[in-house]
């Protein structure tokens, strides 16, 4: 079993917010899945995908009510290159309306730290060492 990609769908509250927000964190969108209710975020073109969906839109996909971001269902990693990489993505991130949820963490192997967004959906941002392994 080999996957092709990653579509991570995540309900959203305002459409343009978002798009703002991640823009400004330097991502970009894929505009032939984006819409006035939906947005398809690169992660990692031809890889991973994050589809950022309007409430209206998103609860025509489950039977189950939508979280309200005050609970946890999820924790999404991104892995970067370099621990500065991690510091500029959540210092851009919280400048632009995220919050913070959790401190830094520095292993000597990995470093990550996190921010929830707009929607208090959380993210980790995380950089691994190639040269140092796990303890």
């Amino acid at each position: 079993m080999k996957v092709k990609s990653i579509f991570i769908n995540l309900p959203v509250s305002d459409i343009p917010k978002t798009r703002e927000f991640w823009t400004k964190l330097g991502f970009a969108f894929n505009e032939q899945f984006s819409d006035e209710n939906a947005l398809c975020l690169v992660l990692n073109d031809g890889l991973m995908y994050s589809m950022l969906i309007s409430h209206n839109l998103f609860s025509t996909f489950t039977n189950r009510p939508i979280a309200d971001g005050t609970t946890t269902q999820v924790l999404t990693a991104l892995q970067v290159e370099s621990k500065e990489a991690v510091d500029l993505i959540v210092k851009v991130a919280l400048e632009n309306g995220a919050t913070r949820y959790k401190e830094s963490v520095d292993h000597g192997w990995m470093y990550y730290d996190s921010f929830a967004d707009l929607d208090g959906h959380q993210w980790e941002i995380m950089y691994t060492n190639p040269v140092q392994t796990q303890p």
